[in-house]
């Protein structure tokens, strides 16, 4: 009795693309770009709130007093906590130094926008946790710092 071949399973395509894709754009490529883009939304935005090399402005302290005022933390510990975050974590993306970690920390930042600032703005929230979530996972892949020093 001879044996039949299989017919052609209607996922082959969809696995050739995926193999196209990973060899057209490696994940290392994709972590970078991905290091990058979120690095830069919150470098911006610790930019926003300094006056200066790192001197929390006026601003800051007034929109953590108002806008932003968070339960169980002085607004002014926010402010500073806040600042020295949108600096520090993009930074170490940039360099891909300690990803892991960086991502988890502004992941948890942005947790906290979303749960007690802007409830409403989860579109944009859930943008940002979608490019935080595979550096997390993954780490900064091998054009980063950790790669070079092996850190997980």
């Amino acid at each position: 009795m001879a044996t039949q071949a299989p017919a052609p399973s209607w996922r082959a395509p969809f696995h050739r693309l995926a193999r196209t894709g990973e060899q057209l754009l490696p994940l290392s490529l994709l972590l970078l770009v991905q290091r990058l883009g979120i690095a830069s939304v919150f470098f911006m935005s610790g930019r926003t709130k300094v006056d200066g090399i790192l001197t929390v402005n006026d601003t800051a302290f007034e929109l953590f007093r108002s806008e932003y005022a968070l339960p169980l933390v002085k607004p002014e510990i926010a402010a500073y906590a806040a600042t020295y975050s949108e600096h520090l974590f993009p930074i170490l993306l940039v360099l891909g130094l300690f990803t892991r970690v960086s991502a988890g920390a502004l992941l948890v930042m942005t947790s906290i926008i979303e749960i007690f600032v802007y409830p409403d703005a989860w579109p944009t929230h859930l943008s940002w946790a979608g490019l935080l979530l595979p550096l997390v996972a993954f780490g900064g892949g091998k054009v980063s710092l950790d790669r070079m020093f092996r850190l997980p």
